[in-house]
């Protein structure tokens, strides 16, 4: 069978149309997983790549840590945390997905800042603004096409990994692929990986959309060029 035909049936299987195993019920936890995730990674990365990019420190620690956080098994780290907190507590899942998607966020977010005109900066405070004033008026916007990037890269990253925390096991998508392989049912894992890769897909569109939004025309034309 191909691809296509696998896709067929797994869609057209009355066993995914609905209940605990319904796609729906499926995406939608998987979204929730990730969500958290994503939000978790946001919240300590950010303000610390925020601060160190506004004073112009530490760029040998966070190249250092980011290349740690890249280099981390996600796998290996859940299946250890399960074994250590319990197979089905949420945190064994949570803590290597924000451990994966930190890095990029804190990485381009710090160049971002760094990377902001000194003649940008300068202006700001030579209108009298306080260094508060100048992150969040001249500093962000400024860093924004960058800041987006590690935030997409981030997200994109746990939508495909959150596939792992089937293992141990939890719901989401995953669980089409674990449950198809330990039953011989490769339409069912190639439906759930199908559907994974869209939602990943879905995740660059939202954030493309998000940069035409919230990025200048002249920070955008900048990029292009």
């Amino acid at each position: 069978m191909s691809l296509v035909d696998y896709i067929r049936q797994f869609f057209a299987d009355p066993q995914f149309q609905h209940g605990y195993d319904g796609i729906w019920q499926r995406i939608a936890e998987h979204c929730w997983y990730s969500l958290i995730a994503f939000l978790c990674a946001a919240a300590i990365g950010l303000p610390l790549a925020l601060l160190t990019g506004h004073f112009g420190r530490g760029d040998g620690p966070i190249a250092a840590l980011a290349a740690v956080g890249r280099a981390m098994p996600s796998l290996g780290l859940i299946v250890l945390l399960a074994v250590k907190i319990g197979v089905f507590n949420f945190y064994a899942v949570l803590i290597p997905l924000v451990a994966l998607a930190v890095p990029p966020i804190l990485l381009t977010t710090h160049e971002g800042l760094r990377a902001v005109e000194r003649s940008v900066v300068d202006a700001a405070r030579g209108m009298g603004m306080r260094p508060w004033q100048v992150l969040l008026r001249a500093e962000i916007p400024s860093a924004l096409p960058l800041i987006l990037s590690g935030l997409r890269t981030a997200a994109v990253q746990v939508v495909s990994t959150m596939t792992i925390a089937a293992v141990i096991p939890f719901g989401g998508l995953g669980r089409y692929v674990v449950d198809g392989l330990s039953e011989y049912r490769y339409y069912e894992v190639v439906g759930g990986g199908f559907l994974v890769v869209v939602l990943s897909v879905l995740t660059l569109v939202l954030f493309a959309v998000l940069n035409r939004l919230l990025v200048s025309p002249g920070l955008r034309a900048g990029n292009r060029g």
